[in-house]
């Protein structure tokens, strides 16, 4: 119990900094919607550009971020030759990746689709490749298990990041019809969008400066053997990530292709609002990721480390079951944080927020695979849930808009996760608690039916009813809870 308590206090503080951040930023999702009306697809514009730097910080960070840990954690590991080395194959690929883009903008600009704003290309360029070299020593810092100083790195990027946008939103339309002369060559009425790109880009070079002293360890280094090893390592996660990415980013990435013109970009505003919703969901499993990932490789050689894993799952299905049914419960309070413009949305959130889960569930399922130096099955799972995606919004995203993309994000993970156990536990099997997950799973299922299906219009009313069935949920948890402390304490008095 006392390792599950490290992870959870881990989880808890990488969570709280998570959980800060994302609700802070939830401050900015009506912020935007507010001021990026649906009708100038100003939203939709940011939306399709974050989705591209997703996966291209994939690319650049090329699966060294996992690497960095394996390698640091080996018996007799040099950690600093191990940082060193992951350093250099980053800077090497972000310093070709700026220097093609900066050669060719114009025609990369164009090819986007924002040939009147290369300049949002080239900013954000420069972010992920500021973000692909922050990577690893972020994993630094959890690898030496330093939780406080990334969160607060995390949290001083969203304040600055808050404060900037409140300006460029609030103050600045202010200042300008005080003083339109003075501010008029920064204030930018129809071009909202700038301002997203150009915070992100102050705010991520703001971070780097703070990891100076990390940075010291960085020794020009080149070991032929150790480099083989590692991208031998990487490569498939590399794979892995890009599949995971483009299950989560594809659809926003070609639904202006798919559906063309102002009302495609329309369309992804309002998907791309609606999502930010669900996007409790994603935080909660960055939390855990970010915990749990020096938590299995840190103890992969202990005795009981299949009985810790099992458990870890079994509590992390139960908690994400309990954040879906929060978000949709409370639906009537947190659909204000989206502008009513972009509510025609919110029917997505569920199906969106099941598919996370899965996600979370495939990633929890990952690390048979990863311990045993056999990442390409991590690809092969990836890349088959990516196809069937990538299927499901070609063929139905033209007739049905944006509830297709919900879908294929739905059927994308589940098929990847579904993969992942049967075949993982063939050739490393780990005897989850499937017995307690089928019963919450069934006890989830008829709260959120009932929830759904009873007929209450009034809205004070429906909450108090979706809070006494919440209150169900945690007491079921609860005693599952008092349960296990009792038969560990049983197990203690037998063994003394």
């Amino acid at each position: 119990m006392g390792k599950l308590k490290s992870l959870v206090k881990d989880t808890a503080i990488y969570g709280l900094s998570s959980i800060i951040g994302r609700f802070l930023n939830y401050l900015l999702v009506p912020l935007y919607t507010a001021k990026m009306s649906v009708e100038s697809g100003n939203y939709g514009i940011v939306t399709n550009i974050y989705a591209w730097t997703a996966v291209l910080l994939i690319l650049l960070t090329f699966g060294f971020e996992t690497t960095f840990f394996r390698f640091a954690s080996k018996e007799n590991a040099d950690v600093s030759k191990t940082f060193s080395m992951s350093m250099q194959v980053i800077g090497t690929l972000c310093g070709v990746f700026l220097a093609a883009i900066f050669c060719f903008l114009p025609s990369i600009a164009g090819a986007l689709g924002y040939e009147m704003h290369p300049e949002f290309i080239g900013m954000m360029a420069v972010v992920v490749s500021l973000d692909a070299l922050q990577a690893i020593p972020f994993g630094l810092l959890r690898f030496q298990k330093r939780p406080i100083k990334f969160a607060a790195l995390k949290l001083f990027y969203i304040f600055t990041n808050i404060a900037l946008n409140l300006f460029a939103f609030v103050a600045l339309p202010y200042l300008h019809t005080k003083n339109p002369e003075l501010f008029g060559d920064i204030y930018f009425p129809d071009n909202q969008a700038f301002y997203v790109f150009f915070i992100n880009l102050v705010c991520t070079a703001s971070v780097t400066f703070f990891f100076i002293p990390e940075l010291k360890m960085f020794r020009p280094t080149f070991d032929k053997t150790l480099l083989k090893s590692m991208l031998k390592y990487s490569w498939p996660l590399l794979a892995l990530g890009i599949a995971g990415v483009l299950n989560l980013n594809a659809d926003k990435i070609i639904y202006t292709w798919l559906v063309p013109g102002e009302k495609g970009i329309q369309e992804l505003s309002v998907y791309g609002a609606a999502v930010k919703i669900a996007s409790i969901m994603a935080m909660l499993i960055q939390a855990f990721r970010y915990a749990y990932e020096p938590f299995v490789f840190s103890n992969s050689k202990e005795k009981e480390s299949k009985v810790l894993y099992a458990k870890a799952m079994k509590y992390f299905i139960i908690i994400a079951m309990l954040a879906f049914l929060v978000v949709v419960f409370y639906m009537d309070i947190l659909k204000y944080i989206i502008n009513s413009n972009y509510w025609d949305g919110l029917k997505v959130v569920p199906i969106v927020m099941a598919a996370e889960i899965f996600m979370g569930i495939y990633f929890n399922l990952s690390f048979w695979y990863k311990l045993n130096d056999e990442t390409y099955w991590g690809a092969i799972f990836s890349f088959i849930g990516c196809a069937l995606l990538f299927a499901v919004n070609i063929i139905f995203v033209p007739e049905y808009g944006y509830i297709a993309c919900a879908w294929a994000s739905f059927a994308g993970y589940f098929i990847a996760m579904a993969l992942s156990y049967f075949i993982g536990q063939k050739r490393n099997a780990i005897d989850y608690d499937l017995r307690s997950i089928f019963r919450f799973t069934i006890l989830f299922a008829l709260l959120y039916g009932v929830s759904l299906y009873l007929p209450i219009e009034n809205t004070v009313a429906r909450l108090l009813c979706n809070t006494g069935l919440l209150i169900v949920f945690l007491l079921f948890i609860l005693r599952m809870i008092k349960n296990e402390m009792i038969a560990s304490r049983g197990n203690v008095n037998k063994k003394s």
